[in-house]
């Protein structure tokens, strides 16, 4: 029997200069994050957010192949997303709507292969 060794992709998004607005409250977050979840194909499957006082939004969409997730600070303009994917869907999709819909003016992107090993992370694999 082989062991897989490749579950999927996690993309880690940080998106500044972020409009305030759209990322102030849940119903424009929330908007954006099912239209990008949607228009890359992925399967949706449900979602969750929560609207911190005064302002400011966390949330997860449930997709078959995962799923996306947002935290924001609309007093720094910025928000964190992520995109865990083991299927087909375009995720560079996805994070272009995102960047738009939220409006940023910069991001930097973070892309990792789920299930490889990777010698980085020394020490920190479970041992049976």
């Amino acid at each position: 029997m082989t062991m897989r060794h490749d579950f999927g992709e996690h993309f880690l998004i940080d998106l500044f200069g972020c409009d305030a607005e759209s990322i102030k409250y849940v119903a424009p977050a929330r908007e954006v994050l099912l239209r990008a979840a949607r228009d890359c194909g992925a399967t949706v499957i449900g979602d969750l957010f929560h609207q911190f006082e005064p302002y400011g939004v966390s949330g997860v969409v449930l997709i078959a192949e995962s799923h996306f997730s947002l935290h924001t600070w609309p007093e720094n303009e910025y928000a964190a997303l992520d995109i865990l994917t083991c299927g087909d869907m375009d995720a560079e999709v996805a994070i272009e709507i995102m960047k738009q819909g939220y409006g940023a003016r910069t991001s930097r992107l973070r892309r990792l292969v789920r299930g490889q090993p990777d010698d980085e992370w020394h020490g920190t694999r479970s041992r049976p």
